[in-house]
């Protein structure tokens, strides 16, 4: 990385432009770590994978990926009776990082519960 005179814009070789996307995802690293440790936008990061996928240098996605998932002991519920009775949908457990737990419905709206996955792991 080159900090050049008054302008303050760092200039990225297309090197360190690859070896940062390589870094998303290896040993389950995410994005928004990588992004942290070399002071980059999630945004730019996604900027350069876009790119160098249109110009080829970094192969496209071939099949499915598939991610580790752990099936622990059923929830007990807090009132099933009264849960069954109104109908509410099922209770989903996410794990997050630093070995945090996080319990919501399935009903959840998708953004409600971005900006909750969010907060929690920002804490």
């Amino acid at each position: 990385m080159e900090i050049l005179g008054r302008e303050r814009r760092r200039r990225w070789t297309q090197a360190q432009k690859l070896e940062i996307l390589g870094a998303v995802g290896a040993n389950g690293e995410p994005l928004a770590r990588v992004a942290r440790r070399y002071d980059v936008s999630r945004s730019q990061i996604y900027n350069w994978r876009h790119q160098f996928k249109k110009s080829g240098l970094l192969p496209a996605m071939v099949g499915p990926t598939f991610l580790p998932v752990g099936i622990g002991a059923p929830m007990l519920e807090a009132e099933p009776a009264l849960e069954r009775r109104m109908g509410s949908p099922s209770i989903v457990e996410l794990c997050l990082a630093q070995g945090r737990r996080l319990r919501f419905d399935s009903g959840i709206a998708a953004a409600a519960l971005t900006r909750l996955i969010r907060s929690v792991e920002a804490a």
